[in-house]
């Protein structure tokens, strides 16, 4: 019975307030979905395409070279623009050029046309997660912000599950090309449905006063908008973009390489790769909802902002170490178990990482400086493809490449913390003396 009445009264608040914050949350969850599904494709059909049309392993690191450098473009500018535009019309913008750009997959027949196409692809793919997160915050209150995007980052995963289930039967029925063109007609339906429903918090008649007052409960925050020169002159900017320099190169390792290493260390043939890639994101997706779950969980426990954070940051980095022992496993459902644990890890500490700009910064600058983060997790990427390319084609072997994978998450903590200490707000209305 004492168990009984707290769930009731909490049941019954949330009844009170309302629930459309979190229908908002499922359509970014689904935008994300859509948004890994067209970028896995290309991994899960790698091993095979590299036969057919003819790349070796560096020129496969050029391919995915070409993306990430348009990633980090594109998220360079995303911010500034979906802060200037609003996320309705920056988002529809966003995954109108990257449902284009993953269709033209299917006219590409060399590596300089995949080389385009998966660059057009990194141009739209950027604004995702900077609108993501500033429709996070506009529309959650900063104690509900960590589950939120944790929520919304689990599709990430989803898609990546979903990319080696379909693909390889889409491949097998009716070629590679159709793996490229079916993800066209799930971007066009999110896309009308967003321009159709989406509303700024103020301006979205189906909420109630009651929920409108809950997401605006935090104290005031100034509205002025602010050059990224003003943004980098602080610590906590440069924590961001730290922490996603140095992990986010790991993620992208595990997306596009990771149907490779399991096709070559393991002899998976197109019809038994989906299974074990398969389980491996389902272990992301977990890991993105118990990540930020858990800071929730350690605030709600009377944590402050600052332990709760980064004690969940530390609990996700101690998941992804394990994985530099990869290379020395030969059972394949071990190593698959290893990897799924590090992408839990890794998602985990994600959605708490996309945290820290609105935990640091006001909600007009939230995007810019996630934009700001993921050019340098981008380019981090780059530096990492590069890297894994020349590995494989002079030693064959992804030992050192799974090595870096392990210690990055606790050298980024470190580096995080060696910033803000405190996990303090940025003073953006006076000169800053933190630099």
């Amino acid at each position: 019975m004492n168990d009984a009445a707290p769930l009731s009264a909490a049941a019954a608040l949330a009844t009170r307030i309302g629930k459309y914050r979190w229908r908002v949350c499922a359509m970014l969850l689904a935008a994300t979905t859509i948004n890994y599904v067209d970028r896995q494709v290309l991994g899960v059909l790698a091993p095979f395409l590299q036969d057919e049309i003819g790349w070796n392993e560096i020129e496969y690191g050029y391919i995915v070279t070409a993306f990430q450098a348009a990633y980090a473009i594109g998220l360079l500018c995303a911010g500034a623009v979906i802060d200037r535009l609003g996320t309705r019309i920056g988002y529809a913008i966003a995954i109108g050029v990257w449902s284009l750009a993953a269709m033209g997959h299917a006219l590409a027949a060399s590596v300089l046309g995949f080389a385009f196409a998966r660059f057009m692809l990194g141009l739209g793919e950027a604004g995702n997660f900077p609108a993501a997160i500033k429709t996070v915050a506009e529309w959650f209150p900063r104690r509900e912000r960590a589950l939120a995007v944790g929520i919304f980052n689990a599709g990430s995963n989803i898609g990546a599950v979903l990319a080696p289930l379909l693909v390889p039967i889409v491949a097998a029925a009716w070629g590679w090309q159709a793996a490229f063109l079916c993800t066209g007609v799930l971007s066009v339906a999110w896309l009308v449905t967003w321009l159709l429903t989406y509303r700024t918090p103020e301006e979205q008649p189906k909420l109630s006063p009651a929920e409108l007052a809950h997401i605006r409960s935090d104290p005031p925050e100034p509205t002025a908008r602010l050059p990224w020169r003003r943004l980098l002159r602080h610590r906590q900017a440069w924590a961001f973009v730290a922490a996603k320099f140095i992990t986010d190169p790991v993620w992208w390792l595990f997306l596009f390489w990771l149907g490779k290493f399991l096709a070559s260390e393991y002899e998976l043939s197109l019809a038994k790769i989906g299974p074990p890639m398969i389980v491996v994101y389902l272990m992301a997706d977990v890991g993105s909802v118990a990540g930020g779950w858990l800071a929730g969980r350690l605030l709600k426990r009377g944590w402050n902002v600052n332990r709760a954070r980064k004690g969940a940051m530390l609990a996700c980095a101690l998941c992804v170490a394990p994985v530099a022992l990869v290379t020395q496993i030969d059972n394949l459902w071990l190593a698959v178990a290893l990897i799924g644990l590090a992408m839990a890890g890794h998602q985990g500490w994600s959605a708490n990482v996309f945290t820290l700009p609105s935990d640091m910064f006001p909600r007009h600058a939230v995007a810019s400086v996630v934009g700001i983060g993921g050019f340098a997790g981008a380019v981090g990427g780059m530096a990492m493809s590069l890297f894994t390319g020349a590995q494989l084609e002079s030693t064959g072997s992804y030992a050192r490449v799974f090595l870096i994978a392990g210690i990055a998450y606790l050298l980024a903590l470190l580096v995080v913390h060696l910033l803000v200490p405190r996990l303090q707000p940025a003073r953006l209305e006076e000169k800053p003396h933190d630099v």
